[in-house]
């Protein structure tokens, strides 16, 4: 048992628990749908005040950058119920006003190996592609006064390319018929992902981890065989890691679905933390931190499908949270997010919970 004099900042605590030691309390690292928060608000949580200084959760910050072709993005039809428009990926969307929902996916710009030579060359490095004014003036507030983890965002990969640049059914035909394009779009949404990155980090924007989304799975499979993924994948998560490491940051990668059989493959290459360990597709996260958790930060893993019974979501915090937090390596959140099923008052239980079974004191 750890006793601190003082309460750890967010960013001591995740360092802990990544260098896999014991801290004040695990990490809560969630992300509420827009319709929770709504939904909260109803029921009285007050809004001016953010949910995570309200419930009282761990502080984190964010750095992006633009590595679209930067295509013209405009509104097209703007109705009560939805509106349409194209983004700077050349992707025409309809977008749902009172749900919460992924749009509808209607048109795409790049659809084969030659139209995507126009995209490729627009997407090249410079310094106008980071938000320098929101770096200055949210930063160092973050980083001395909220003690926050900073985190560097990545844009690249299978999930980003399929959902929002080229089309689900057209990524995975190309990945048997045509490789050698999809590596080509890869490496290029990286490498400029990477260089926003370096130019952040040499104007002494520091971050504690890099981080990208990169689905590769849905309900007990994967999108592609295991050996596609050591083609097209592996070594590009593995210069990601490379980099990353050599400034000292740590890498944690998000992908939904049942990836289980991928884990191997993340371990072996060094990643540090994988985020959700979806449970409702078939991972099982206390099995993962037997195998992988000397090395590896679980992060998630708590069925959301649970969180709007207060009974059954006590039940299987008090089961897993045990078990994931033992020397480090986990971060509580639900396995993908919190649906607007979850009250105001389950969620501050679930919370309460949290602290309790999720303290090392």
């Amino acid at each position: 048992m750890k006793e601190f004099k003082e309460k750890l900042t967010s960013r001591e605590r995740f360092a802990r628990i990544y260098q896999h030691k014991e801290a004040d309390r695990v990490p809560i690292l969630d992300g509420p749908w827009g319709a929770t928060i709504k939904r909260w608000i109803r029921e009285r949580m007050p809004n001016n005040i953010s949910w995570i200084d309200y419930f009282g959760l761990d502080h984190t910050f964010g750095i992006h950058s633009d590595n679209s072709p930067r295509y013209e993005a405009k509104i097209l039809e703007d109705k009560e119920d939805y509106y349409i428009d194209v983004s700077s990926w050349g992707v025409t969307m309809k977008h749902w006003k009172n749900t919460e929902s992924t749009p509808e996916f209607l048109d795409f710009k790049i659809t084969d190996a030659e139209s995507w030579k126009d995209a490729k060359e627009r997407m090249t490095p410079s310094r106008d592609r980071v938000n320098w004014d929101y770096l200055k003036n949210n930063y160092k507030r973050s980083r001395e006064e909220l003690g926050a983890w900073i985190m560097g965002n990545l844009w690249f990969g299978f999930d980003v390319t399929h959902s929002w640049f080229i089309g689900t059914e057209r990524v995975l035909m190309a990945i048997i018929e045509d490789p050698e394009w999809c590596l080509d779009m890869f490496n290029r949404e990286l490498d400029v992902s990477l260089a926003a990155l370096d130019m952040v980090w040499d104007e002494g924007y520091h971050f504690d981890e890099v981080t990208w989304p990169e689905d590769l799975g849905y309900k007990h499979n994967l999108f592609f065989s295991i050996n596609k993924y050591v083609e097209l994948l592996k070594p590009l998560h593995k210069k990601v890691i490379d980099w990353a490491h050599e400034k000292g940051v740590y890498v944690r990668m998000h992908s939904c679905g049942d990836i289980t059989q991928l884990v191997p493959h993340f371990y072996e290459i060094g990643m540090d933390a994988l985020n959700p360990l979806e449970v409702k597709a078939g991972v099982n996260p206390v099995e993962l931190k037997k195998k992988f958790g000397d090395k590896m930060t679980f992060h998630g893993g708590i069925n959301a499908v649970l969180w709007d019974d207060k009974d059954a979501i006590t039940a299987e915090i008090k089961r897993v949270l045990p078990v994931m937090k033992e020397n480090g390596g986990y971060i509580f959140a639900s396995d993908h997010s919190i649906p607007d099923s979850v009250s105001l008052e389950n969620f501050r239980h679930i919370i309460s919970v949290v602290k309790e079974v999720g303290s090392y004191e």
